[in-house]
C-alpha cells in the first residue's frame, strides 16, 4: 500500500502519527539549532585555538634549537652522533 506524500492526502487514521512526527522533526531542527551547532562551534574554535598554541610553541623551539646548534655546532655534532650510536645499539637487541 502506497502512503501519500503530503499531509492533505494522509488518511484519518494516520493524521496524528503524521502531526506527531512533523512536531518531532520540528524539536530536533530547535534542538539542533539552539545547542548542537554552537555546541561544535565551540569545540572548533577551541580545537584551532589549540592548533595555532601548539604551532607556536614548537616554532618557538625550532628556534631556541636552531640558537643552541649555532651557538655550539660541535656539541650540537657530538650529541647526535651519541644518539646515532645508542639507537643503533638499541636496535641490534
Amino acid at each position: 500500500m502506497a502512503y501519500p506524500e503530503t499531509p492533505s492526502e494522509v488518511p484519518p487514521h494516520m493524521a496524528d502519527t503524521h502531526a506527531e512526527i512533523a512536531a518531532l522533526r520540528a524539536k530536533i531542527e530547535t534542538l539542533m539549532n539552539d545547542r548542537v551547532t554552537p555546541a561544535v562551534a565551540r569545540a572548533a574554535d577551541r580545537a584551532e585555538a589549540v592548533a595555532h598554541q601548539a604551532t607556536d610553541t614548537i616554532r618557538d623551539q625550532t628556534e631556541r634549537l636552531s640558537g643552541a646548534i649555532r651557538e655550539k655546532p660541535l656539541t650540537a655534532v657530538g650529541l647526535a652522533a651519541l644518539a646515532g650510536y645508542v639507537f643503533a645499539v638499541m636496535c641490534r637487541r
